[in-house]
């Protein structure tokens, strides 16, 4: 290669594992299958967090919600003083860019004051949003534009009206799909990559708002998808709505205070859904055309990840906020630079952290960053590389486990909950927490979790 790697992380929000072409036939996404097929795909990636903060600053970081201490969507800001794979990379001698979302600080005001935050984070060229919901309240490059059009008003007042009614009602939003947010972040950084002319070597991190509710697809998408054809949801199983002696956690008082969910509304909120998920996807193919067009497809890293799932349905639940797998497990594609590395189309099966994205990285950046996040480059070159022995994720003081063979989940008071047979369950209907069959592999998974606590302590 006659230069360095470029590197380009594609990232949305709240995209569930299932929601690829490549793994489902209920959504269309063509180049992100495309990705896959030049590349490698981590099929068992868990987000660090099932929550929006947690998860993007252990993705920034390297560190988990049990070195941060930051377990809820609150007012946290990222200390720049904090070691980040973007300032790693920046480091490294690439220029870096952010457009889209990172919620690495409190999402209020106006976001352009803080670009000197973006800056000490490791980040060059900024044009940052918030997400769905902060952006009818948040000034950003973005709703600036809305508001010169006239159209940030009409998007505040659908918002409202969608929470005072029904917040999971699917309906278009009354932007235009030029100006959608999802749009408005694909333009941006096909705009920055097709006018690049630095000598530096670029690291393009696009991090898309949707999936995310509300469910407001714009109809030039959202029609693609018939609501009768969509899958149904995973119902909600004995075990959840009869506890019986077992212990409980978060999930059961979740469960007991679920929306009243009506099948039709489940069913258009999917197919919503499915057309955000294309959306982004006919964005990401503008943004490879234009990589193709200067000759630099070839010689880019292409990473594309979710910070979390969507229940949509599931369980009789939506948003996120859960440890049941439509809710923690994320897609991960890994495509290498042509000719540089590892196996085209293939799929490793082995627990993946969405963290793990930071290190791949810089890795192929040629250098390092801190925390306790590993390079996936090992799994790409060999899909039969065992990346983890098992991924866990955290919410509010309660830990998953996942590894190839069990799921298990530990309550606030360190007590199995949740235990799962991957392989013979994979819609999480049967509990076996609580099991007396069961107790000697309740306790092996509690002790492999405390081990791993205890090996990601910070100085460890």
């Amino acid at each position: 290669m006659s230069r360095r790697p470029n590197l380009l992380l594609l990232m949305t929000d709240q995209q569930r594992a299932d929601a690829l072409g490549c793994v489902s036939d209920w959504v269309n996404t063509p180049h992100l299958d495309r990705l896959a097929q030049e590349g490698v795909r981590f099929s068992n990636c868990v987000t660090t967090s099932p929550v929006c903060i947690p998860a993007r600053l252990s993705l920034a970081t390297g560190l988990y919600p049990h070195n941060t201490w930051v377990w809820d969507n609150g007012h946290h800001t990222l200390d720049p003083r904090t070691p980040t794979w973007m300032q790693a990379v920046r480091a490294a001698g690439y220029r870096t860019s952010l457009f889209g979302k990172t919620h690495l600080h409190p999402h209020g005001g106006d976001l352009r004051d803080r670009e000197h935050l973006m800056h000490e984070y490791g980040l060059d060229d900024v044009d940052e949003i918030g997400g769905p919901r902060a952006s009818a309240r948040v000034l950003s490059h973005m709703t600036a534009g809305w508001d010169q059009l006239g159209l940030w008003r009409a998007y505040r007042e659908d918002l409202d009206d969608r929470f005072a009614t029904k917040p999971h009602v699917a309906r278009p939003s009354p932007l235009p799909l030029a100006q959608y947010a999802d749009t408005y972040v694909g333009e941006r950084a096909h705009e920055y990559l097709r006018d690049y002319d630095s000598d530096q070597p670029w690291c393009c991190w696009v991090s898309f708002g949707g999936p995310h509710e509300p469910w407001d697809t714009p109809d030039e998408f959202a029609r693609r998808y018939d609501p009768e054809q969509m899958p149904a949801p995973i119902p909600l199983p004995e075990w959840a709505s009869h506890p019986g002696d077992r212990p409980q956690g978060a999930l059961d008082k979740r469960l007991a205070q679920r929306p009243a969910l009506d099948p039709q509304d489940v069913a258009a909120m999917r197919a919503n859904y499915a057309g955000n998920v294309e959306l982004i996807d006919d964005q990401i193919g503008q943004i490879l055309a234009t990589l193709a067009s200067r000759g630099e497809l070839d010689n880019t890293l292409i990473i594309f990840t979710s910070d979390h799932g969507e229940m949509n349905g599931d369980f009789g639940l939506i948003y996120k906020s859960q440890l049941l797998n439509s809710a923690v497990r994320v897609p991960l594609i890994v495509r290498p630079p042509k000719g540089a590395i590892g196996s085209q189309g293939g799929i490793n099966d082995s627990p993946a952290e969405w963290l793990d994205v930071g290190a791949t990285l810089c890795e192929m950046g040629e250098t390092h960053t801190a925390g306790f996040a590993r390079s996936l480059l090992p799994g790409v070159r060999d899909v039969t590389h065992h990346h983890r022995d098992g991924a866990i994720s955290e919410m509010n003081g309660e830990v998953m486990w996942l590894d190839v063979d069990h799921k298990v989940v530990l309550n606030r008071s360190g007590q199995v909950y949740m235990l799962f047979d991957r392989h013979n369950d994979p819609h999480e209907q049967e509990n076996l927490a609580g099991n007396s069959s069961a107790a000697d592999e309740e306790n092996r998974l509690r002790l492999r979790i405390l081990e791993r606590l205890m090996q990601t302590q910070v100085g460890h």
